[in-house]
């Protein structure tokens, strides 16, 4: 058994400026902020982002790291539209292709079957087949003739996925209220980056469907206690709603200079600074 146990840097010395990259959570849940704060002080650039985004397609798509992006929506929840987002699609920064919801989990499933599509629902009668023209149908051969999506697989390069707990050997476990997927974007991936709260030795006594994440689909797993800051981790912390102001209202070059100007320890000792500050 291989221990997989990595820092952020390692991981990110691991990826390649031009990759397809998914970045698992939701919104502003669960993200592996720390493995994207690493990827932001990284030359890696020129990214297809896959994501159902949140400050991560934010912090990326104001660092000029992303060349397309891939999503079904990119929020901060609280915040409905994800500000540097809207800022960078607004100035014509890079590509975007944006498929139903339904549409982004069966290309996931596609890639993690290693399957060109999967037949769909989802999207016909919609405006997503007019703003995506590559989509195409296809008829089913039986009996029915039923017509469908044929959603192209979302295959991966590599996947940044967060979850509470983790073993040295790449098994990941959720204790919150939703999987996001995670399991999806890792299997769909040629390499799989799990950051944790927490290492553990085992997972005695833990519930079987809260082991989402399987070792063989995993690359590498980093030790980033708070690791999804400002998203949430439930039950470990909730979303930080005064810091994503700060963060929604506050100029990119302020912003950058004052939280992202070193390593993890450097982001986590400027935030409890900021909150000192602020009580």
């Amino acid at each position: 058994m291989t221990d997989k146990t990595m820092s952020p840097e390692d991981v990110v010395a691991h990826l390649r400026s031009g990759m397809t990259v998914g970045i698992g959570g939701w919104g502003s849940r669960r993200k592996p902020m720390a493995l994207v704060r690493a990827l932001l002080r990284s030359e890696v650039t020129d990214l297809t982002v896959v994501s159902y985004g949140g400050p991560d397609v934010g912090l990326l798509a104001a660092a000029g790291k992303i060349r397309e992006l891939v999503t079904a929506f990119v929020t901060l929840d609280s915040i409905p539209l994800e500000p540097h987002f809207r800022a960078a699609r607004q100035r014509g920064a890079f590509a975007l292709r944006e498929f139903d919801e339904a549409m982004f989990m069966w290309g996931l499933h596609a890639a993690a079957n290693r399957l060109p599509f999967l037949p769909v629902r989802a999207g016909l009668g919609s405006d997503v087949m007019r703003v995506n023209p590559g989509l195409k149908t296809v008829t089913s051969p039986y009996e029915d003739g039923e017509t469908f999506v044929a959603m192209p697989a979302l295959r991966l390069d590599a996947a940044l996925v967060h979850v509470n707990r983790a073993d040295r050997l790449g098994n990941g476990q959720y204790l919150g209220p939703d999987p996001y997927f995670d399991d999806l974007f890792c299997e769909a991936a040629e390499c799989a980056y799990v950051s944790c709260e927490r290492v553990v030795d085992d997972f005695d006594g833990a519930a079987p469907q809260t082991l989402l994440i399987k070792r063989h689909t995993v690359t590498g797993v980093v030790a980033a206690p708070h690791g999804a800051h400002f998203t949430s981790c439930v039950p470990d912390y909730d979303r930080d709603e005064a810091y994503l102001k700060l963060y929604a209202t506050t100029p990119w070059p302020e912003f950058a200079a004052r939280f992202l100007h070193g390593d993890e320890k450097d982001y986590q000792a400027a935030v409890q600074t900021w909150q000192e500050e602020a009580r």
